[in-house]
């Protein structure tokens, strides 16, 4: 499904600041910019979608996951001279892109994902609009760091100039309904800010770790990894799409309630119900309303809804009504709208036994941390193919190769 290697690029966008020639109040990193833009990029598309403009999901995603891998491989060239640089040697640095990740891609997909990605490098009239979506999310997202950045940059003599630039910038954006909602505050700026937040919540809280990772970085991973297992199974269209939301979304009440680490949820009986139902209270009070209402129904089917509970981690289809499945082979079309919910708590188990693993290499353990890892290892080792996706041999892989890591 994915190798070591690339799983290790991945995690590098947690290291690469951003806004790092600028005084800042708390770390802005390049995973929790991606993570905010893709969250941004969903409503935007949504939104279009509904107005009839169609826009294909799974294009989207995998464009998003280009410019994503592109962007970690250049690490932190400021936003404006990498613009410069792809409009002056565009050709020469996708070259230098590809060849820094095609040894890390070249398997996947049975190398049609490699072939994919140079098809968006070298081809400009390919998806238009799914591309102009995410420069506008991107956008968004970097607009909404610059509001932290702002903050504490004040009295230096080029801030106002920047600032204009930016506040000039969201024109370019205006044909799309999301953006002209979010320039005039309304509810889906909320959505936005939100969402964002998630970035000021770190992961393992109660321990320190190299490299630190969001909330909000975190859902990003597995999404990510949610796409590639997708993949793997050869999932449709709306199955993939599916299931790389859910991952993404899959934390987002914590923007509301904070995360509630796992052994203080089940130490007192009765406990975890009572934080299940304070979730749904917080989501139908505080997320729900600020989503486009024809979007509602099937948002809620993205966080995890079902029977007034929030469990993203089943597998279940939803044509008329939500049916839990057992066999995901036998709905593997876009009428069953599919989410691989097992497979995506592998994915969550997964990118928690990497947070716990690059740390423990860096040289930053503690007991929690040890602890932790075992835990998960030995879950996904219990039961560890989920619909013919080993994920126990990733695993493995994963082991030996920080094992045998110089």
């Amino acid at each position: 499904m994915l190798n070591p290697k690339l799983i290790e690029l991945i995690f590098t966008a947690s290291s690469i600041q951003r806004w790092n020639d600028y005084p800042r109040m708390v770390d802005l990193v390049e995973l929790d910019k991606q993570a905010h833009k893709f969250i941004i990029a969903y409503m935007l598309a949504k939104i279009e979608d509904l107005r009839g403009n169609k826009v294909n999901f799974r294009a989207l995603i995998e464009i998003g996951i280009f410019e994503f891998l592109r962007r970690v491989v250049v690490t932190d060239i400021r936003p404006d001279v990498f613009r410069v640089i792809l409009k002056k040697k565009k050709n020469e640095l996708n070259g230098w892109v590809l060849k820094q990740l095609k040894e890390d891609i070249k398997d996947i997909d049975n190398g049609t994902f490699l072939i994919r990605f140079e098809e968006f490098l070298s081809d400009k009239t390919i998806y238009k609009k799914e591309k102009f979506i995410l420069k506008a999310a991107s956008y968004l997202a970097t607009r909404w760091e610059f509001s932290i950045v702002y903050q504490t940059s004040s009295f230096l003599s080029d801030i106002e100039s920047i600032k204009n630039e930016v506040e000039e910038e969201i024109e370019d954006y205006y044909e799309l309904l999301g953006v002209r909602k979010i320039a005039l505050k309304q509810k889906l700026s909320r959505f936005l800010d939100l969402s964002g937040r998630l970035r000021f919540q770190k992961r393992w809280a109660q321990t320190p770790r190299i490299p630190e990772t969001s909330v909000l970085g975190h859902m990003l991973i597995v999404a990510l990894f949610s796409y590639f297992y997708s993949i793997e199974v050869k999932a449709c269209d709306k199955r993939l799409e599916n299931n790389f939301f859910c991952a993404l979304f899959h934390d987002l009440p914590e923007a509301l309630t904070r995360d509630i680490i796992t052994p203080v949820k089940y130490s007192v009986s009765g406990l975890d119900e009572i934080i299940s139902d304070y979730e749904i209270e917080r989501i139908n009070n505080d997320i729900l309303p600020l989503i486009p209402d024809e979007l509602v129904d099937e948002f809620s089917y993205i966080l995890g809804i079902y029977n007034d509970k929030k469990d993203e981690f089943l597998d279940k289809t939803y044509q008329e009504k939500i049916k839990i499945v057992d066999d995901l082979t036998l709905y593997n079309e876009d009428k069953y709208n599919t989410i691989d919910g097992k497979a995506l708590k592998a994915c969550d188990r997964f990118a928690a036994y990497m947070e716990a693993t690059l740390s423990i290499n860096h040289g930053i353990k503690s007991n929690e941390l040890i602890s932790g890892k075992k835990e998960i290892f030995e879950k996904i080792k219990s039961k560890p193919i989920i619909n013919g996706v080993d994920f126990g041999k990733v695993i493995d892989e994963v082991e030996d190769f920080f094992r045998y890591s110089p």
